[in-house]
């Protein structure tokens, strides 16, 4: 199927179920999936075909922890760029190995950019690679109490369409 079949029909309960369970376990295999969701492997295969051609599952991988490849410090960096260099600073951005994250937001500065370096020492020098082009405000991230996680129930919910009934 399409993109269009969800863009009309939405998700329903079973695609949700799927979505958070692939969410919390890329791995799980197909006929685990199947079971959980009582159905059969090649139904639940061609759901999740029709999540990925949607662009509702974007991709899968693993999640790193970047303290033990020796990056301890993790930042965030707003920037406001100079007048006329908002799109080499978004280049340079991009550019950056420490940066591992990045959006153009609104407000008095036009990106935060999340960061892993291995000493303020090594934050400083990412620094001053990014201020010819703008000026920084850094925060470093003392803990997450919110790890990234699937959205929760209230805007998936209203993105749920019935699942017809067979009759």
């Amino acid at each position: 199927m399409n993109r269009l079949w969800f863009e009309n029909g939405g998700l329903d309960q079973i695609d949700a179920e799927l979505l958070a369970t692939l969410a919390t376990d890329g791995r799980i295999t197909i006929a685990d999936l199947a079971r959980k969701v009582g159905m059969s492997p090649p139904s639940v295969a061609e759901r999740i075909k029709r999540l990925e051609e949607a662009q509702v599952i974007l991709g899968y991988g693993a999640r790193i922890n970047p303290a033990a490849l020796g990056l301890p410090l993790a930042v965030h960096i707003r920037v406001r760029p100079m007048p006329g260099q908002l799109g080499k600073l978004a280049a340079l951005l991009n550019k950056l190995p420490a940066i591992v994250e990045c959006d153009r937001i609104t407000g008095d500065d036009c990106f935060v950019a999340r960061a892993h370096v291995a000493s303020v020492q090594e934050l400083e020098k990412l620094i001053d690679q990014i201020i010819p082009l703008g000026t920084t405000n850094t925060a470093i991230i003392q803990s997450s109490p919110v790890e990234r996680r699937l959205l929760q129930s209230s805007p998936v919910e209203r993105r749920l369409r019935p699942i017809p009934r067979v009759t």
